[in-house]
């Protein structure tokens, strides 16, 4: 449904995922025993494993936004916000589901899951920051722990699976998501106890309030946005937005935390261009209707009150109805007035390349590189752009390069390394590349076949060698404990 044509011609995978896979452990062999508790607290080493392994069931369970854009923006706030928290250095990870329900979430390890459903509710950004702020909050002031202390006697990948599954609101019991053989009783207990209790939700409103103050975005967001879906519940009788179900809000609630709101005073930023602009391209690429999502835009843009947003959001719709001449118009509209803001570049690249105008896109896509030095989506399109526009022995060098970097090591990237060596070579990569998004994906069958094909080919040279045969070893290992669970 989402981004159907865009990602098609963007980050298309040379490779197919299988969507049944069993939720599998975090690397390493020296992590220790979930199962063997004494009742304390995980440890910290503990906890980044648990939510490994959630992160890799959640992608099996759901659809993750693959959009670059819209990713970017959701991390930069995310890390805009834990900057101001009382954990700053603390790794958290922000993805977006592509789900329609109003809700976030807080999973292990500080992974933390935004609905598109969320993003297109908010009104503006400090709306969207307020619920990230409080999910924040609830993995910063512990909250998490005593709940998935409650699962130590269930093996890594079981318990995984099993908080992936309730958060998600998917059904207990599926063998796919890691948590066959858990009994009703146990997932009941490991329920209640991820159901916040009162004053868990009470110092998340605090913290998250405080953090909002202190990152300069208007504190009033939270409370403006509980008492918002608090007043529309009467129109949704027994279906309730499922924040509201997993974080109740009542009139004392929304009371006490305006009142905090209070004590830091208006002054701050209450929306961003950025947020409109993200929030409008996920309503009209996600789009099921193009043409009445066409007429909507050209309505908005008419108005008087119409801005940047509006403009983007027509252009993009132009798009999505084929209409490139009149979408590219707009788009230069938007440019003319803000030359360099990176999204409108890379939206009219990819149009470039609709047209067929490949080398005109490739430059404006180095353009941009040269204006935001090792931005992680431009590089993925100019990557993605490069493959398209034939050139993939360069894509092959540009996507080794950018993995050098940590935070690029992503499905998405992987994929796009994948792709470029099983048209440039070397052949191995691409088997390596594949067993590395499997392995994301949390198919360990998968990755180990891929990097045993690896091994076979010829000319490989011994530290070539020597890095799969530990990365195979290091699959094998997790394949035996899940087995052993």
């Amino acid at each position: 449904m989402i981004f159907r044509r865009f990602i098609a011609g963007l980050l298309s995978a040379a490779l197919t995922v299988s969507p049944t896979f069993v939720a599998s452990e975090v690397a390493g062999s020296n992590l220790p025993d979930f199962g063997d508790s004494s009742g304390s607290l995980i440890s910290p080493t503990q906890e980044m494993a648990l939510g490994e392994a959630f992160m890799r069931s959640v992608r099996a369970q759901t659809t993750l936004v693959t959009d670059p854009e819209i990713n970017d923006y959701i991390d930069r706030l995310g890390h805009r916000l834990v900057a101001a928290s009382d954990a700053p250095n603390y790794p958290f990870t922000f993805f977006v589901v592509n789900n329609p329900a109003v809700n976030a979430f807080a999973g292990p390890g500080g992974y933390i899951g935004i609905h598109t459903g969320l993003i297109l509710t908010a009104q503006n950004e400090s709306e969207l920051a307020g619920v990230m702020a409080h999910e924040i909050a609830h993995v910063t002031q512990r909250h998490l722990l005593r709940a998935y202390e409650s699962a130590n006697q269930m093996s890594l990948p079981t318990a995984a699976g099993m908080i992936a599954a309730i958060l998600l609101g998917v059904a207990a019991g599926s063998t796919e998501a890691g948590i066959a053989g858990v009994t009703a009783v146990q997932a009941g207990n490991i329920q209640r106890q991820l159901n916040f209790t009162r004053a868990n939700e009470k110092e998340a409103d605090r913290i998250g309030i405080q953090t909002l103050a202190r990152s300069g975005i208007d504190p009033y967001g939270m409370p403006s946005f509980f008492e918002r879906l608090h007043q529309s519940t009467r129109l949704y009788g027994n279906n309730v937005p499922e924040f509201l179900s997993t974080h109740p809000v009542t009139s004392n609630r929304i009371a006490e935390s305006m009142s905090r709101a209070e004590q830091y005073g208006r002054g701050k930023e209450r929306d961003s261009l950025e947020f409109q602009l993200t929030r409008t391209r996920l309503d009209v690429l996600e789009s099921d209707n193009p043409q009445a999502t066409l007429k909507q835009y050209r309505a908005l843009a008419k108005k008087p009150s119409s801005g940047p947003a509006e403009r983007y959001g027509l252009a993009l719709a132009y798009w999505r109805t084929g209409a490139n001449d009149q979408a590219e118009k707009q788009l230069r509209i938007l440019m003319k007035d803000d030359p360099d803001r990176a999204i409108y570049r890379t939206t009219m690249a990819r149009m470039l390349l609709d047209d067929g105008q490949k080398q005109e896109a490739l430059q404006l896509y180095r353009d941009t590189l040269n204006l935001y030095p090792g931005n992680l989506t431009v590089s993925q399109y100019y990557i993605a752009a490069l493959i398209e526009a034939g050139q993939a022995k360069k894509a092959r060098s540009e996507v080794v390069r950018l993995l050098r970097n940590k935070q690029a090591r992503t499905a998405p990237v992987y994929e796009l390394w994948a792709r470029a060596s099983s048209v440039s070579g070397p052949a191995w990569e691409t088997n390596v590349a594949s067993a590395e998004v499997y392995y994301l994906y949390g198919n360990l069958k998968l990755a180990t076949d891929q990097l045993q094909q690896a091994l076979a080919h010829k000319g490989l040279s011994e530290y070539e060698q020597a890095r799969i045969r530990a990365r195979l070893q290091e699959f094998k290992q997790l394949m035996a404990a899940r087995e052993h669970k």
